[in-house]
C-alpha cells in the first residue's frame, strides 16, 4: 500500500483532504474527486480559491484519506504547464472515461489544478 495508483486506493471515488486554517490553524476537511498516479495526487476546482485552497497558499502540508488509507503530503495549486496538463487528464479519464484533447481542455477551461506530493502515509 502507500501509492495512490494502487487499486484499492484508485478505484475509490472520493478524497477527504484536509488543510490547517491559515487564520486559526484548525483543521479543515473537505470531501472531492480526485485522481491518484503514483505518489501524486490530483484535484480540480472551477472558480474561486475557496478556503481549502486559500490555507494551501499558506501552508502546503495536508493530510488526506482515501478509502480506509491515511496520507500526508505537500499541495500545490497549478495554473498551467505539464502539471496541469497531467492532472486534467487523470482526472476526466477516472470520472468520465477517453476524451480528445479539445474535449478536456474545454471541461477545464475554468479550472485550477492541485497536485499534491504524498510523503508518507500516516
Amino acid at each position: 500500500m502507500g501509492r495512490t495508483g494502487d487499486n484499492q486506493v484508485a478505484k475509490e471515488k472520493y478524497i477527504y483532504l484536509t488543510t490547517r486554517g491559515r487564520r486559526t490553524g484548525n483543521p479543515h476537511t473537505v470531501e472531492l474527486w480526485f485522481a491518484g498516479t503514483g505518489k501524486k495526487v490530483y484535484l480540480s476546482h472551477e472558480g474561486a480559491y475557496t478556503d481549502w485552497m486559500k490555507n494551501i497558499l499558506k501552508d502546503s502540508r495536508v493530510e488526506f484519506k482515501i478509502g480506509k488509507v491515511q496520507f500526508k503530503g505537500n499541495a500545490r495549486i497549478v495554473e498551467g504547464g505539464e502539471i496541469f496538463e497531467l492532472g486534467k487528464q487523470a482526472l476526466y479519464l477516472k470520472y468520465y472515461g477517453k476524451a480528445d484533447k479539445d474535449m478536456i481542455d474545454d471541461w477545464f477551461s475554468e479550472s485550477t489544478i492541485i497536485e499534491i506530493s504524498m510523503i508518507d502515509t500516516a
